[in-house]
């Protein structure tokens, strides 16, 4: 049998080459001798590799740079440790519907035989937190990569693995043809009558908007809809700016803190009729659980999957693209006055007097200081403890995506490399990450990263030595302060230490300095916001 000639494509060359056409300009992680080859590959199809210090991190920033370019994320990992590492960030993804592509690289099968060393089945491991697991093999190295681009984007999006032996990554291989099936398309449903009767008679309908509506680009419809009808929005903590919050109809975040439930609870149950639109409960905690009762007010669920999760139930189960859904359901519809009570815009009052801005210092002072300084239009990312909640809940989103965060898996250390992932795809935006002092030592060896990079992303770090959140809870429940603290950290020095500007502030007005300073700087700022733990008491 003659040989392949050398000038053929490698295996690794056609699955590079498939994510080059899916968008994928950026793939993070570390190396390994297993996964030379596949780096090599996605090099030379134009996706430049990015060394990351922990592959936790890299799979973060991968998902940063989804979240600005609609592009799928990729996560190099290399055998064994390489893969577990990277679990924590790969179920974040299939959790928070994220499309990342996660390479690792393996042994050949017949050496996995007798050859032990960090050998363990990547597959079993990663099987119940993606939505698919391929092997690549040479023939079918494209058809498993247009395979995994689909899988990863469509419906639902989320991870997906392709395990790489090292033998099949180097393997030249002549394709007969490349294949591509189209796109799918999401079928729009005909709007039944009876839910446009429902619409139509409505006196006080609600909004409930999620992630799955952000991912499909609904926001335009969702506007028009709510303003044309004039039904209120409430969105999950993903979904936030989906609707801008500086207008009338929109009520925010929610999901998360009792402050907010305790408003915005009582006003869906005062509804009578429910539209959810992309509403993916994964988000939220047990205080949106059955809050309504489907056989006492109408409610109208549109999602892109059925609903298997129980959370809430539905008296219309519409399954199908959000935007098309709900137009065909709001078409014809007369405009007419809705809530008369003026409930929503007391609801509206009642928010922003649960959550002012008006703190002398604190955790909610450093959040309000940073929204008046920080450009309208700046993306935040913003790691999970009390200051996510506090941040989700003050923070005014503009537009979709502009509030990066964990919401589903909720998982500590995600806003340092979100951001830099963000930054790195938009470089002209502000990129501002909001960490508790814990998440932030989690992931601070990623200051090299973000310096290398040469990425002038702003760091604020809420320094209050403690696990604030759960500290909160500790004293709540009467317990002991048990593993919850720990020392207070010079963490303007570290951003010093790793070539960046440090600034430790303790008041507004330093605060304001320091982000005026950072956002002209060439390099990234850690700005050390230091307050006191007891500031996030009756704040969130």
């Amino acid at each position: 049998m003659p040989r392949p000639e050398p000038s053929l494509p490698r295996a690794a060359d056609h699955l590079a080459r498939r994510l080059f056409e899916a968008g994928c300009r950026h793939a993070f992680g570390m190396p390994g001798g297993e996964v030379l080859t596949v780096m090599d590959a996605l090099a030379r199809a134009g996706i430049e590799v990015v060394l990351a210090r922990h592959e936790n991190a890299a799979a973060f920033m991968a998902e940063g740079v989804w979240h600005r370019t609609g592009a799928p994320g990729i996560l190099i990992a290399t055998l064994g440790p390489g893969v577990l590492n990277g679990v924590n960030a790969i179920a974040n993804a299939h959790q928070d519907r994220v499309p990342l592509i996660v390479l690792s690289g393996c042994v050949d099968a017949d050496e996995a035989l007798s050859y032990t060393h960090q050998i363990l089945d990547h597959a079993a491991v990663l099987a119940p937190i993606t939505k698919a697991t391929f092997r690549l093999t040479a023939k079918g190295a494209d058809i498993i990569a247009d395979k995994a681009v689909g899988i990863a984007t469509e419906g639902r999006p989320g991870p997906v693995h392709i395990d790489v032996p090292m033998s099949v990554a180097d393997e030249r291989v002549a394709l007969p043809r490349l294949r591509r099936r189209p796109d799918a398309v999401p079928m729009v449903p005909a709007a039944p009558d009876q839910a446009r009767d429902w619409l139509a008679g409505a006196e006080r309908p609600v909004m409930i908007v999620g992630l799955d509506a952000v991912n499909e680009g609904a926001g335009a419809v969702i506007q028009e809809v709510a303003e044309r009808l004039h039904i209120p929005v409430i969105t999950t903590y993903k979904a936030k700016g989906i609707l801008p919050e500086t207008h009338p109809l929109c009520l925010g975040g929610a999901g998360l803190s009792p402050l907010a439930d305790g408003i915005l609870v009582p006003l869906v149950q005062q509804a009578d009729l429910i539209l959810c639109v992309g509403y993916d409960p994964i988000e939220m905690r047990p205080g949106w659980r059955e809050i309504w009762d489907p056989a006492q007010v109408r409610v109208i669920d549109i999602a892109a999957v059925p609903n298997d999760h129980y959370m809430h139930q539905a008296t219309m189960n519409i399954v199908g693209a959000c935007g098309p859904s709900l137009s065909a359901i709001a078409e014809g519809v007369p405009p007419r006055a809705t809530w008369p009570g003026g409930e929503v815009a007391e609801a509206r009052a009642a928010l922003a007097r649960a959550f002012p801005d008006t703190d002398e210092w604190g955790a909610a002072a450093v959040i309000a200081e940073a929204r008046a300084v920080l450009p309208e239009n700046s993306i935040i990312t913003v790691d999970s403890g009390a200051h996510r909640i506090l941040l989700s809940q003050m923070w005014v989103a503009h537009h979709p995506r502009a509030v990066l965060q964990s919401t589903a898996l909720c998982t500590m250390g995600c806003a340092v490399p979100l951001a830099m992932g963000a930054k790195l795809a938009t470089p002209e935006a502000t990129v501002v990450s909001f960490s508790g002092d814990a998440g932030f030592l989690m992931v601070a060896g990623e200051l090299s990263t973000v310096a290398e990079l040469e990425l002038p992303v702003i760091f604020v770090v809420f320094v209050d030595a403690s696990l604030a959140l759960i500290e909160k809870k500790q004293r709540e429940r009467q317990m002991s302060n048990l593993a919850v603290d720990f020392g207070r950290h010079d963490f303007a020095a570290i951003g010093r230490a790793f070539g960046g500007n440090g600034v430790r502030v303790t008041n507004r007005a330093g605060l304001r300095a320091a982000l005026q300073e950072a956002q002209a700087a060439d390099r990234f700022t850690v700005i050390a916001a230091e307050i006191d733990r007891g500031s996030y008491d009756n704040r969130i």
